[in-house]
């Protein structure tokens, strides 16, 4: 790694299963058994799996019956966010009490920058199996870390020993390390892109890494910088403990498909409302307003129209919806449908990045 970037201790964690964990605490009787946070049948979602359930192929986002399919005697459980979120406080708790940088990306899981830290611990890997540890003693869950120089491989590193376990890739190790690394583990390569990749000979960070930014600026657009500089260890990007929002939404799956928009405009005021309610708790507004309706067949369409003006009021939310979904005639029925608020009035321009400063690569981590 180039002793050009600056050096951060970061750490990544990660509830192990959270859901699917907290619903097997709460219920010993479930401890053991192949378990789904969600929804059954076609029109139901997987949400979470245990880790019993995912030994059967049952991950997130499958849908209820296939889920059951792979796994005849897999138990659902509906969610209970409000204890999910109980839980996830507690596990904040214990972050704050080694440092105020911590950056939660859901409730399960959050960055923590402990180059300084509130217990004088020069060892991140150290804090890590402590906070770890402690989690387990006083909430009762498993937790997984990764511990780097930066988000980017801290993220990639809590993976590998799933669950319950850690790993420390040190500021030497850190090209190494992701040279090795199969293409699809790089954290914001989808799999279209990962075919993508495969199709030009890109299968591993060094492929990645042989190519040239002209390269991957025609061939990945926007993307090629951000892959030409993460396969290199650079991802400049610091733990923001006030992460500004920048979209909110609300979306509804229906238990029989729609087949008119006269039968979707009820449907439509209840979500309005929903992102409305949503706006008005979290004091914001937004300017564009987005359509989401995905079809029986699951293809996916958006739908966008900006505004002059920041709104949260639902009525002007709903007659945009129902302008966008006029816009054009539906191309099969419908089995989804949402509504999300962009542009918000929380976004501020983007500070110049900071110079990268040179320091001692060799210390305790």
């Amino acid at each position: 790694m180039s002793a050009d970037l600056p050096i951060r201790k970061i750490i990544h964690v990660d509830m192990d299963a959270f859901y699917a964990s907290v619903e097997q605490m709460d219920n010993p009787e479930l401890r053991g058994k192949p378990l789904a946070v969600g929804g059954k049948g076609k029109r139901g979602v997987i949400g979470a799996a245990s880790y019993e359930a995912r030994k059967y192929g049952v991950k997130s986002a499958m849908t209820g019956n296939l889920a059951e399919k792979l796994c005849p005697h897999l138990i659902f459980v509906r969610p209970r966010f409000e204890r999910y979120s109980e839980i996830s406080k507690q596990v904040k708790k214990i972050f704050f009490d080694y440092t105020d940088l911590v950056e939660p990306l859901s409730m399960d899981e959050a960055y923590l920058d402990v180059t300084q830290n509130k217990k004088g611990n020069p060892s991140a890997t150290l804090i890590a199996k402590e906070i770890r540890q402690r989690i387990f003693d006083e909430v009762g869950l498993t937790a997984s870390a990764g511990i780097s120089v930066n988000k980017f491989v801290a993220k990639i590193a809590s993976d590998y020993n799933k669950p319950n376990g850690q790993k420390t890739v040190n500021p030497e190790e850190v090209i190494d390390f992701l040279e090795a690394l199969d293409i699809r583990k790089f954290y914001g390569v989808g799999k279209v892109t990962a075919e993508k990749m495969y199709q030009k000979g890109i299968f591993t960070g060094k492929d990645l890494k042989s190519k040239t930014l002209e390269y991957l600026d025609e061939h990945f657009g926007k993307s090629g910088r951000y892959y030409y500089h993460i396969v290199r260890g650079i991802h400049n990007s610091e733990v923001k403990p006030h992460r500004i929002r920048k979209s909110l939404a609300a979306e509804r799956t229906f238990y029989d498909n729609l087949t008119s928009e006269v039968f979707m405009l009820e449907k439509l005021e209840h979500i309005a409302q929903e992102v409305s309610k949503r706006l008005t708790k979290s004091k914001v507004a937004g300017k564009t307003i987005t359509l989401k309706i995905k079809y029986s067949d699951f293809t996916l369409q958006t739908r966008s129209k900006t505004l002059p003006y920041y709104v949260s009021d639902k009525d002007v939310i709903l007659d945009t919806a129902k302008d966008l979904l006029y816009q054009d005639t539906l191309k099969d029925s419908v089995r989804l449908l949402g509504i999300s608020l962009s542009n918000l009035n929380t976004e501020t321009k983007k500070k110049p990045e900071k110079k990268s400063v040179s320091v001692q690569l060799k210390f305790e981590f």
